[in-house]
């Protein structure tokens, strides 16, 4: 059975409900889609998701107006879990976690070191427990993990690397913390697919024109465990879809 999943960090739902977002899942029709920095509770949101056949998962953060993420499926939900289980990374809403037959679907938004990499200390506790805990799940069943993970791996990652060496983002750091991801088993679907091409964004600067110019980052991402590799038929950045600085991006399973 084909299935398809996409992940955007909308920047705020309420605010791309009133850019076309409805008009953009009639379009592309996903089977699950995931949502980062919904800056939002369910109450805020006037729309009938689940009369629309939608399973909504929602984990807001503590913090009104900040962080979030969101699940919608229309694959049946076996079971869901909020956050990763530990009180100290669960008040910001970056994590919400659905079983399905075959595997656990993780929508996380993935803290932002900050500038001058203040925040890059309690990155890297997250790095660790984030990937601890999608560990613990594969021992049941495959995972996908997808989101905003506020990093770009290697240099074809961005635009700009050699400027960018020491930002949030693209510190030494935060790209080896992609390198335990790698070394953990889980494949970087759309670098596995696309392996030496280019120009391949889904987050610019809201200044300077970056996005016009495509002077960009590719920090959303979907990671599977190697098992389901052999499912990915196709693996796609969406830049043509706006309402946010990031961009859609989007798996197809066989």
């Amino acid at each position: 059975m084909g299935m398809k999943l996409i992940s955007w960090n909308v920047n705020g739902i309420r605010a791309v409900l009133k850019k076309g977002f409805i008009d953009f899942l009639d379009l592309h029709q996903p089977d699950m889609i995931l949502l980062q920095e919904v800056k939002a509770s369910p109450d805020q949101v006037e729309h009938a998701f689940e009369e629309a056949g939608w399973d909504v998962q929602w984990n807001p953060a503590v913090k009104k107006g900040y962080s979030g993420v969101a699940t919608f499926s229309k694959v049946p939900v076996l079971s869901s879990r909020l956050g990763i289980g530990s009180p100290e990374h669960d008040q910001e809403g970056r994590v919400v976690t659905t079983e399905h037959e075959d595997f656990f679907v993780v929508n996380v938004y993935t803290p932002n070191s900050q500038d001058e990499l203040r925040r890059l200390p309690y990155r890297m506790e997250w790095n660790a427990a984030f990937l601890s805990y999608v560990k613990e799940l594969e021992k049941t069943k495959p995972v996908i993990f997808a989101g905003d993970l506020n990093v770009a791996h290697r240099e074809i990652d961005l635009a700009r690397p050699k400027q960018n060496r020491k930002s949030a983002g693209f510190s030494d750091e935060e790209r080896a913390g992609f390198d335990d991801i790698v070394a953990a088993g889980f494949i970087d679907t759309f670098r596995h697919l696309h392996p030496n091409e280019p120009d391949h964004y889904s987050w610019w600067s809201y200044r300077g024109g970056a996005r016009e110019k495509n002077i960009g980052w590719r920090i959303d991402y979907f990671c599977v465990s190697s098992l389901l590799l052999p499912r990915v038929t196709s693996a796609a950045i969406l830049p043509e879809v706006i309402g946010s600085d990031h961009c859609p991006v989007v798996i197809e399973l066989g």
